[in-house]
Parts: structure tokens; sequence; C-alpha cells
């Protein structure tokens, strides 16, 4: 018959007087790690005793049990109550509950500490921070819960944020799928189908993404509020006007990410346009205003040599007391190694304004303000930048021969009349980068849009080009028959040298684009039926038929075939001008007809990412309107762009519907150009016409 194993009997448990206790020397925490002992004191005074004392009865010389008992585990509690007796909140024979092991017991005193001490497992990060959202829950407020737990209501703030992040991403963090500092990025935003997508993104290198790169995903279509545009408009005015700022509980220094950029670019604008109304009172011709002018806008512009403006007997004398003060200052800490920080701060103030005095506005001369502008943009720190007195060359006065005689015979004309008045022309935006909107109003589409648009076009072109075996030769022949008889090549849309058409600005579809992979699989193609070796090469060709030869021909003129747009160059440079660039789109739109190029059938179609997210909001609603009428446009101009953008590439698929740089042209009015095509040219053999 199988005996059954002993049951366990646990350690009788007593209530013990605290002067009975002393702290045992086989207790093996000697180190401080974790909550003082004043701050667990408190907590005991709060809630009482959560765990027993674990004692042993104290032998005598003889080895008899005395009335004293030693503690060897749970030291630290009977120091936080040996406090508690101190401060006179607990009485010295106060009842203690402990458990008590015999003395001769064969686990030694230092086992029992020793084990108490290691097999006692930490709360869980994430049990944590769901225990104290749940105490708020309860009604508790932040700083109650920092109180009772020894923490700051900052601390208090940043656990409940994390226990607000997506169930899905908890669970993952509980499960060791993630790190703390992950949690803590994905916290950023309290949008949990953003934090799921932003996942589901990394999550294949959720080792190697970095909480940086977590948050910037997370704040990808926000501002953040060191921007600029942040800065100049400020943050209380953003949200006075109803934006709302992203805060980082975890990382307050950076001032948290605005959420409307929309609104913002309003505000900035609205602003400059006040600053522009202001400068134009003082008589300039022209004033640009942007965000931003890339570098060397001003290339080819003279500048006015103005004279700084007078100072007045006010002004004077306080620029002369600062100076005082700032030597005062600096004679009076000379020897200090550092400055308080009042001090430094008021040494700050005086330089500061004392610069004022030094930068203060240049005065120009009324006839030349008249034929000069201004650029008014911002600095990377918020701050206006002006520059004033920039003459175009287009504005300069030509001096003509007889001018002087002109003045000489001329003697009773009026030398000191003040010149006529004329109306400043304010423009917004550099061209390029400025986007913002104004309400009802259809501006022209941005130069880098178009670029990007005709880079579609140009793929589109090519391809299609490469699929008329006649029209590629006609088009080398027009270009040869330029370069032979017209000498005006220039801005051709057909590289004769058939050099591959390199595409500088192109939005991140363009290599998927079905033009770009018909083009890449035919280059594969006859690649493979090329010779290894190119002094086989003539042989090679020599030996194809016709259809064959102008097979390959089509495909290598088609590579060189551009449609693209640029900004012209204005200032003389090495770029294209304007007339070389409306030559080569005026050609491109011929041989756009020729090919009956339709860019709905190349497989481009209005999305959010190339076209409708990059335009203002009365263009969304003009291409809505053109494709699907008045009602649908209606249906969305209540919405914020980003939805607006949204619905209206749901609107827009499968309509046909393509911006003004893809629709095809009416070439009938081209037919006197002196680039079009010679008759003999033009005219497609029977068997070749379609």
């Amino acid at each position: 018959m199988t005996k059954s194993k002993p049951k366990l009997v646990l350690s009788n448990t007593r209530l013990v007087p605290f002067n009975k206790l002393v702290l045992s020397q086989a207790n093996v925490r000697r180190v401080s790690n974790g909550v003082s002992i004043e701050d667990l004191a408190d907590d005991i005074a709060h809630r009482g005793l959560l765990h027993n004392l674990n004692v042993r009865p104290v032998l005598d010389d003889a080895g008899a049990e005395t009335d004293m008992f030693e503690v060897p585990a749970g030291g630290r509690r009977y120091r936080a109550l040996e406090i508690l007796v101190k401060q006179k909140r607990l009485l010295k024979t106060a009842e203690i509950p402990c458990n008590v092991k015999s003395a001769d017991d064969p686990i030694s005193a230092e086992e029992d500490s020793l084990a108490e001490n290691t097999f006692r497992e930490a709360l869980h990060p994430l049990d944590e921070f769901r225990a104290i959202q749940e105490l708020s829950s309860k009604g508790m407020g932040d700083d109650t819960i920092a109180a009772r737990l020894k923490i700051t209501p900052a601390v208090v703030k940043q656990r409940k944020r994390l226990a607000s992040v997506s169930e899905k991403l908890l669970a993952i963090y509980g499960a060791d799928g993630m790190t703390l500092e992950q949690l803590i990025a994905f916290a950023v935003t309290d949008d949990h189908a953003r934090q799921e997508h932003v996942w589901d993104c990394i999550a294949d290198q959720i080792y190697d993404a970095d909480p940086y790169t977590i948050r910037a995903m997370l704040t990808e279509d926000t501002v953040e509020a060191s921007d600029r545009r942040a800065r100049f408009v400020g943050i209380e005015a953003y949200e006075a006007a109803g934006g709302i700022v992203m805060r980082d509980l975890f990382d307050t220094e950076d001032g948290g990410w605005l959420q409307d950029p929309g609104l913002l670019d309003r505000l900035v604008t609205e602003k400059l346009k006040a600053v522009a109304a202001d400068i134009a009172a003082e008589g300039w011709k022209w004033i640009n205003v942007a965000v931003s002018f890339p570098y060397g806008h001003d290339t080819g512009m003279r500048r006015l040599a103005g004279t700084p403006s007078d100072l007045s007997e006010e002004e004077y004398a306080r620029r002369q007391a600062l100076r005082g003060e700032h030597e005062q200052i600096e004679g009076q800490y000379a020897e200090a190694e550092e400055l308080p920080d009042d001090v430094d701060q008021r040494l700050g103030a005086i330089e500061a304004e004392l610069e004022a005095f030094e930068n203060r506005p240049l005065l120009y001369l009324s006839e030349d303000k008249s034929r000069a502008g201004v650029f008014i943009s911002l600095a990377n720190g918020g701050s206006l930048r002006i520059e004033r007195g920039l003459v175009r060359r287009e504005d300069e006065t030509p001096e003509t021969p007889d001018q002087n005689e002109k003045d000489d015979t001329n003697g009773d004309a009026d030398t000191t009349a003040e010149p006529a008045t004329q109306s400043t022309v304010i423009t917004l935006g550099n061209g390029e980068d400025d986007e913002a909107e104004e309400e009802n109003v259809v501006r022209p589409l941005p130069d880098r849009l178009v670029t990007e648009l005709t880079a579609h076009r140009t793929l589109a072109l090519q391809d299609a080009v490469a699929s008329h075996p006649h029209i590629a030769m006609t088009a080398l022949l027009h270009k040869l028959c330029l370069d032979c008889f017209y000498h005006t090549s220039y801005g051709a849309c057909l590289e004769a040298s058939v050099r591959h058409v390199y595409l500088p600005i192109q939005s991140p579809d363009l290599k998927d684009s079905p033009s770009a992979v018909a083009i890449a699989e035919r280059q594969e193609r006859w690649k493979a039926q090329m010779p290894d070796s190119g002094e086989l090469l003539w042989d090679c060709i020599a030996g194809l038929d016709d259809e064959t030869r102008a097979a390959l021909l089509a495909h290598c003129v088609s590579l060189g075939v551009t449609a693209l747009y640029e900004r012209a160059d204005r200032s003389g440079g090495s770029g294209p001008s304007r007339g070389t660039i409306d030559r080569r789109i005026g050609q491109a739109d011929r041989l756009a007809d020729a090919v009956a190029l339709d860019m709905v059938t190349a497989g481009w179609k209005p999305t959010v990412e190339n076209y409708l997210g990059r335009v203002t909001k009365p263009r969304i609603l003009e291409a809505v309107r053109e494709a699907k009428g008045e009602a649908s446009a209606q249906l969305i101009d209540h919405l914020k762009k980003g939805e607006m953008a949204k619905e209206a590439e749901r609107l827009l698929n499968g309509t046909g519907w393509l911006p003004e740089p893809l629709r095809s042209f009416d070439l009938t009015s081209e037919a006197q150009e002196p680039d079009a095509l010679p008759a003999f040219l033009s005219e497609a053999p029977a068997e070749a016409a379609e």
C-alpha cells in the first residue's frame, strides 16, 4: 500500500509586541534599493502592514528561548515600524503580525531572508499602468495617487497615457513584443488606428525600429512646435483659432506637434499679409512674400544702397543709457566665473536692444523705391526676415544717349516733382514651396507639382512613341532637319543623341507606373538580344529585318523623349530659358497628338499622393466639379483638406479626369509655328497610317 506524502505545515502566526522584536544580523539585505524606509513607513501608516514579519525566537546563553524575537526576513518593514514608533504614531507595545519559526528550524535564517527577496516578483510595468488608470477611473485625482504612491503627478499622467495606448499594442508589450521605450513612442498620440497602422508597418523590423522613427511616423502629418511657422504665429494664437497641439508627456522640451497644418498655414499667410500691407505703404514697386526663399533667390538683382535713419533725441539717450548699464554690469562681474541668472538675462536684453539700434531700417529715395522691391520671409527661429531694396533687371532704368540733351532742352520741367503714385504688387509664395490657401481662389499649380505631373507624361509619351516606329522615325528626321536647315533645334523635345532622359523631380509612385514598368521590361528584352561585345553590334543590327530594325529604332528614340516642365532660369544662368521650355512643351504636345496619347489609358489617375493632397481646396473642388458636377462638389466642400482629398479620390476614380498638364491639346492653332513638321515629313505612308 502506497504511503501518502506528509502534508505541509506552515509557520505559526501570532501577534508579537513591537518592543519584543529586534533586527536579525542574518538579514541578507545590506544595500538600499527601491522605496525609501520613510516612504514605506508612511504607506504602512496609510494602509497597514500588508505582509507579516518572519521571526524566530532569540535564545539565551543556555540555548533556551526568551520572550524576544529576531527578524531575519522583513527588515525594511521593521525599520519602517521603528520610525512610526519614534514619531509616536505607533505604540511600542503595538502587536505586530508575525510568522514564527522555531529556533531549531532546519532552514537557516539567512536562507529565509534570501528567499523572501529572491522569489518576490516585481510588478510588471503594464500592470502598474493599468492599476493607476483604474484608480483614476474610480475618481482618485492625480495628486492623490501621486501622494499615495510617492511619485510625482507628472509620472501619474505618464502612466495613464501609457495605459491608454491601443490594447493590441499593450498586449504585444505585455508579451515582450516591444520595449518600454517603443511603447512610450506610441503614446505620443491617442489615435489607436494610427498607432496600429504604424505598428503594422514596422512589425517585421521592430527590433530595429528606434523610438524616434516610431514617433516620426506617428507625427508625419503634423507640424513640430519648433517649426518656424509655429513660432511665427505662436502656439497660443494657433490654439485660440481652434488648433490642437499634440504633446508628448515624456518629452516636454520639444513643445509638441500642431495637428492642423492647414490652419497654421492660413494663420501664417494672414500674418504675413498684414506685414506686407504695412511695408507696401513705404512705396515699393513689388513685395514677394513666402515662408522661405531658396538660396540665390536674389541672383541677378541689384541691391540699393540705403542710408541709416537718424536717431531721435530720446532714442539717442536710450542707447547711451543702455551702453552705460552694460559697461557697469560687465565691470561689476568682471572677476565672476559665472553670472547670476537674472544678471545674464538682463545683459541679453540690453544686447538685443542695442543690436536693434544698430540694425534699424535703412532709408531709400522715393524714385528708387518705385522700381525696387522687398522679400519678406521667416528666419529659422520664426522671426521676420525683411530684405528691402532689390531691383530686378527688367526694372532697371535704361540710359538713353540723348537723355542729357532732353534734360537741357526741357528747362521748364519740374525736376522736383514726386514720381507718380503706384500700387505695390504683393506676391504670395516663391512659386515652389508656398502652400498657403485662399478660400474660393483657384491658384496656379505649383511648379514642382507640374514637373512631377509632366514626368508621368514624359514616361507615357516615351512608351507610346516606342509603339509607333514610323512616328519615331518622323520625330528623328524632324530633329535632324531642324539642325540642318533651321538651326533651331535648341529646346526640342527629342535628344537626337538618344541619351536616356533623367527625371530629377518625380513623385514616389512614378517608378511603379504602367509606363515605367513597360519601358523597363522592353529595355530588358532588347538588351537580351544585344551581343556581348560592342564590336559585334554592327553585324547584329545589319542582320535584323526591317520590321525589327524599326522597332529597335523606335525604342531607342523613345528613351530620348522629354515632355518635362522645368522652372525657367530668369537669371541668365545655365538653366533653360522660358522660350526653350515653351518650345519643348509645344513639340511634346504635337508628338502626343501624333501617337494619340491618353494619360488615362496610360494608367494615371488622381490620388491623394500624386495630386489631390498637393493642391489647394479650391483646386480639389474644381476637379470634382469638372468630373462629377456641382452636386458632387457640394458634398465635400465642408470637409477639411485631408478628408476632402480622400473623398475626392474616391469620387474621381474611373471618371478619366486629368489635371491640365496631362490633358490632350488641340494643335490646330499651331500649324503656322516655325517648328512645325514639314509637309513631306508629316504625311504618313498609307500602310503606316492608323
